[in-house]
């Protein structure tokens, strides 16, 4: 069964949020990726955003709080919408599949189901009553 978990974004300070979190939960991080990590002659990032968070996740229980900084190319959050997604843990790549192909019929994909820079196998939309959904599968947390 898949794991559904909050992801947030932050303008900035997802660092510094998420040491406050897991100051109050407790828990591992399990992976932080800065911008830098992924840097490359497709994805350039500038010196401003290098040491920024591309992704977090907080270990609380069986669960994860999810987080990433919003690049300034990207624009601003607006903190009082769109300011989180959806995740959902697949255990599988036919159950994230699935889940993708289900959740996001009539609505608009932003980033299909593929395998990503990370390692895992991720795909990002906007379902059609507009909520923004995140499907991630991790053959290396789920062996």
């Amino acid at each position: 069964m898949a794991l559904i978990n909050p992801h947030i974004n932050f303008n900035g300070n997802a660092e510094e949020a998420f040491n406050f979190y897991q100051s109050v939960f407790g828990g591992d991080f399990v992976r932080i990726i800065r911008f830098k990590d992924l840097s490359n002659d497709q994805f350039p990032v500038s010196e401003k955003e290098e040491n920024k968070i591309m992704h977090i996740a907080l270990s609380i229980g069986k669960n994860f709080l999810m987080g990433n900084d919003v690049p300034e190319i990207l624009g601003t959050v607006n903190e009082n919408e769109n300011r989180s997604k959806i995740s959902i843990t697949a255990e599988s790549r036919d159950e994230a599949d699935k889940l993708f192909n289900g959740l996001s019929a009539v609505g608009s994909v932003e980033m299909p189901m593929a395998d990503s820079p990370w390692g895992s196998y991720f795909g990002m939309f906007r379902d059609k009553f507009g909520i923004e959904w995140m499907i991630d599968y991790d053959s290396q947390q789920n062996g």
